[in-house]
């Protein structure tokens, strides 16, 4: 709400002319310090361009977008002129002056205000009488305001800055922008991101992501205070909510096709975006061309039409989120939390104000504000980034729509089809049912776009950037879609179709052993044994997790339940997640690691302090015992569930030293003693060379290990695996790494114990075998790569791997290691 003070308020003015009321009203918002004085020559400049009469006796003059920059603070000023002055070539007569100084949207609930002000002649009239300021405050403001002694509040100064590297692997997209956009929110500070000459404020989304961020990109932030620095910093080394330790999930290459049709009528090549195989008829999807043309209206009324379209969009989208939330796709979920920030981003929002303060109609207008944005996103160099166009253009679309009164286009027809479309919005892509479509091929559209990301999430084959050519098909045209390949062909043979339906017919089998087989206890080919298990945050993952076939929960990231929220979990709400996946998983093991903050896991609201090298500070294990306020918590919350539940384990990250060790074991103990627990299975994280080092001496003291590869390899090989440069080459095939964790599990094996591999390297087949190799008994992995990890080792006997591993050691780099372990296709190991 923006504050109406009475010395803004000048009551029984007199004008001999409209610019003697716009220079007044510029000389009030000016002395109260919410505007240069040269603002008025943006005043008079706007008002040269287009008459500010509302009607009902009522102005608004304001300044052009090129002396916004004027403002200094978002405020209005109102003079009256009971005699009244003339305004534009209409005749008109004007008694209320409402100036605006609009540094933001918060001027649009003063406009919804006025048009219900010009729809009450009795309030004109009072408004345009009245003696008592008051009066005028309740019917712009909703209240009387006090008078403010206080002296006015200067423009955005931001005198704290720092650098930061991006490290998000796709760059500053949208979802990692609205995380950005609600923590300044919430922290009501003044931030803005600088880089490459160019600068954005984080508030707004769409400046934010017309940077062109990508991963290893040098930022400058700005804020107002160092609390407010500190906080954003901290979140962008955080990754914003992007998971850094894993990679960003790859879309589909071209490759070899395993099939290849003979005789058909047309091929039509494009970029698969995501695998399968289908046999169908093509329909077409043409989305209504919106038609929209300037039909200018009275500003009160167009304005308060796009404020509802906007509310409308926003309810929309609101629907879709708890829809997709509640149906288990986080991910879609995600996407459209971008949408809605990007619908409320306020730079959008108040240039289409201008100009529907500028006499033009509201569709117009906001088409206008958001096609701009639009064609900065294409012109990014990264595809990624520029594929976020199609969802800014999803959101003016939803807009739109709302403001021409147009309902949804129809996708369906009344038979499933291979659908062919210029492109597709995230929106169109969410309304597909299942069965509704066989896949779908896009003229335009990129493989990292998220319609494709809901696609593959769907099971639908589908090949983007097909070309305007794919268009001219008629429906019903016969084809086959082969998303493996990146092809769609026309009017096939009979011969083709059957030989399609037989290739169709071995991949499900392949589908269905695998699905069959992905129960089966993970083993090498002449049984050894080697449990798989899961690599997951919460327990909603649990079942996910045991349906693709994890035999238990090798890795809990017990911070998770610290990142997702904006304040510590307490002991009762983390007891209950231990204890609802201890349940969910029987007798499976669960191995919780304890909090794993600090590198390049920040939490912006513990107020930790930053660390120039956070990857070599206070971070896991350390930084525990330095916040028992943290730790203590959370050890009481994995007891009390541990005492009814022994499948859970415990396992401490980031230990370097023995006394590491000793000193979480015995806080962990005395916690057992206070709560009279049982003794509980305790492991350490190798992830720091000295740890593997001192293996021989932790593993009498120790349950078992968990190698944790993606740290590990970083340490020893002093390479930032966030690095843009270097990340590709912290690969833990590196045979330096290799030589510790062959260090750890010859030290386990001494003392009976047994080691397990957490990292990335275990859900990398050729990891998972050398690992194996090596002695590993477990390798915990995302769920996704489960059945695959099963069923590379199915495919080989312990002796081969354990052959390929010592082979691996004495090789000079990873990927010379890589290489060997291509032999096994061959049915052996070559030194």
């Amino acid at each position: 709400m923006i504050n109406l003070p009475r010395s803004l308020i000048r009551l029984g003015a007199q004008a001999s002319s409209k610019q003697a009321a716009i220079e007044q009203v510029a000389s009030l918002l000016a002395g109260a310090g919410n505007v240069d004085p040269a603002y008025l020559g943006g005043m008079l400049a706007r008002e040269g361009q287009a008459n500010t009469y509302l009607g009902s006796g009522i102005a608004i003059p304001h300044g052009t977008p090129d002396t916004r920059h004027l403002i200094r603070q978002t405020g209005i000023a109102v003079l009256q002129l009971p005699q009244g002055v003339a305004w534009g070539e209409g005749g008109e007569t004007v008694r209320l002056v409402v100036g605006i100084a609009a540094a933001s949207d918060e001027h649009l609930d003063i406009l919804r205000r006025l048009t219900r002000v010009l729809a009450d002649d009795a309030l004109v009239e009072q408004l345009s009488t009245t003696a008592d300021p008051a009066l005028v405050q309740r019917a712009l403001t909703g209240e009387a305001t006090a008078e403010e002694s206080a002296a006015p509040t200067s423009g955005p100064d931001l005198p704290f800055s720092a650098q930061v590297t991006l490290p998000n692997p796709l760059g500053m997209h949208a979802r990692p922008g609205t995380m950005l956009a609600n923590l300044v929110r919430r922290l009501g500070g003044r931030v803005r991101v600088e880089h490459g000459g160019q600068s954005a404020d984080a508030l707004r989304l769409m400046e934010l992501l017309s940077l062109g961020l990508k991963r290893g990109s040098v930022l400058t932030v700005r804020a107002d205070s160092e609390a407010a620095l500190v906080a954003v910093t901290d979140a962008i080394r955080a990754g914003l909510g992007d998971d850094l330790i894993l990679a960003a999930p790859a879309a589909p290459v071209r490759r070899e096709a395993d099939w290849r049709p003979t005789q058909v009528g047309a091929t039509i090549e494009g970029v698969p975006a995501s695998d399968g195989l289908v046999i169908g008829q093509t329909r077409v999807y043409r989305p209504a061309e919106l038609h929209v043309t300037d039909q200018p209206g009275e500003a009160a009324a167009q304005a308060q039409a796009l404020d509802d379209a906007l509310n409308a969009a926003a309810a929309e989208l609101d629907g879709l989120i708890e829809q997709q939330a509640q149906a288990g796709h986080a991910d879609r979920a995600a996407i459209f939390r971008a949408h809605r920030e990007l619908l409320t981003d306020e730079s959008t929002v108040q240039d289409a104000v201008n100009l529907v303060l500028d006499g033009h109609g509201a569709a117009w207008a906001y088409q206008r504000a958001s096609g701009e944005r639009i064609a900065q996103l294409q012109k990014l160099d990264d595809p990624t980034l520029a594929a976020r166009a199609t969802d800014l253009g999803d959101v003016q679309r939803r807009v739109l729509r709302r403001l021409l009164g147009l309902g949804e286009d129809h996708l369906e027809g009344t038979a499933p089809a291979i659908l062919l479309a210029p492109d597709l919005t995230p929106s169109d892509t969410a309304r597909f049912s299942e069965g509704s479509l066989l896949g779908f091929v896009t003229a335009q559209g990129g493989p990292t776009s998220h319609t494709a990301i809901i696609a593959r999430g769907l099971g639908l084959p589908a090949v983007v950037a097909a070309g305007t050519g794919l268009l001219d098909v008629p429906d019903g045209t016969p084809a086959i879609l082969d998303g493996q390949a990146g092809a769609l062909y026309l009017n096939p043979s009979a011969a083709d179709v059957q030989a399609a339906r037989a290739r169709q017919e071995t991949l499900r089998a392949e589908l269905d052993r695998a699905r069959a087989d992905r129960h089966r206890p993970g083993a090498t080919r002449d049984g050894a044994r080697v449990e798989i298990a899961a690599n997951i945050n919460r327990a909603a993952a649990a079942p996910g997790a045991l349906d693709a076939g994890a035999e238990g929960v090798g890795l809990m990231r017990t911070e998770f339940l610290f990142l997702e929220r904006d304040s510590v979990p307490t002991e009762d709400e983390q007891e209950r997640e231990y204890r609802a996946m201890a349940e969910a998983l029987g007798e499976r093991t669960l191995i919780i690691r304890t909090l794993d903050i600090g590198g390049d896991k920040d939490v912006p609201y513990l107020g930790l302090e930053r660390e120039d090298n956070s990857f070599l500070g206070l971070r896991g294990i350390r930084l525990c015992f330095e916040r028992p306020d943290l730790f203590l918590p959370q050890l009481r919350a994995i007891v009390r569930v541990a005492r009814d539940h022994p499948n859970v384990h415990v396992m401490f990250p980031m230990i370097s030293t023995l006394e590491d060790f000793r000193r979480a074991r015995a806080l962990l103990d005395d916690v057992r003693a206070e709560l009279d627990a049982p003794r509980i299975p305790l492991g350490v994280m190798i992830e720091v060379p000295s740890a593997a080092l001192l293996a021989p001496q932790l593993a009498p003291q120790v349950d078992f290990f968990s190698v944790g590869t993606n740290d590990l390899t970083q340490y020893t090989l002093a390479m930032d695996r966030l690095h843009p440069q270097l990340a590709r080459q912290t690969d833990a095939m590196h045979p330096a790494v290799l030589q510790l964790v062959a260090l750890t599990v010859r030290a386990a094996e001494a003392h009976g114990k047994w080691v397990g591999v957490c990292g990335g390297a275990a859900g990398d087949e050729v990891g998972a075998l050398i690992l194996t190799g090596l002695g590993v008994k477990e390798l915990s992995v995302s769920a996704p790569q489960i059945p695959a990890v099963k069923a590379a080792l199915r495919q080989h006997d312990l002796a081969t791997l354990r052959d390929l591993a010592e082979r691996a050691l004495a090789q000079p780099d990873a990927a010379s290691v890589r290489a060997l372990a291509r032999t096994l296709s061959a049915g052996e190991v070559r030194a």
